[in-house]
């Protein structure tokens, strides 16, 4: 069964932000994300995606709280873009926090890290090469590899 409300089969984040209508308009103009729908008045939740990738992002409620307002990381998203080398020019060009530089990575991933508005970690990358998870040092405990 679909569902159009919830178009992610496989994971769905829920990052929680201070204010979410500006988190909104930060990741559209910084990252490329696009809105999907808003919810509650006031603006309470709104789905966004890009490209293949949605995010749910939501005001704090009991036991939630933004990296900001923790003063930690509570965990980093990976995003597929098709070119991460024009994405990273992008955010560099918008003034994000990079707290990784772009790189290639020895398991064949180009990337680079950035933080946003409220201190969630993210991780932009693009396939570049296939490698074996043996050929960089991995312990493969799947047989479907």
């Amino acid at each position: 069964m679909q569902n159009r409300s919830v178009p992610a089969n496989i994971v769905l984040p829920h990052l929680v932000y201070r204010n979410v209508p500006e988190a909104c308009d930060w990741l559209t103009r910084v990252f490329g994300f696009t809105e999907r729908f808003r919810y509650g008045d006031p603006v309470s939740g709104i789905q966004m995606h890009l490209g293949d990738a949605y995010i749910m992002i939501s005001g704090p409620r009991e036991k939630t709280a933004s990296p900001a307002t923790l003063g930690q990381c509570t965990q980093t998203l990976t995003i597929f873009v098709p070119d991460v080398d024009a994405h990273y020019a992008r955010t560099m060009q918008e003034g994000a926090n990079i707290w990784e530089e772009l790189h290639e990575t020895i398991y064949g991933e180009r990337q680079y890290g950035a933080e946003d508005l409220d201190g969630h970690r993210w991780l932009f990358s693009q396939h570049m090469r296939d490698v074996h998870p043996e050929e960089w040092g991995a312990a493969v405990a799947s047989r479907f590899l």
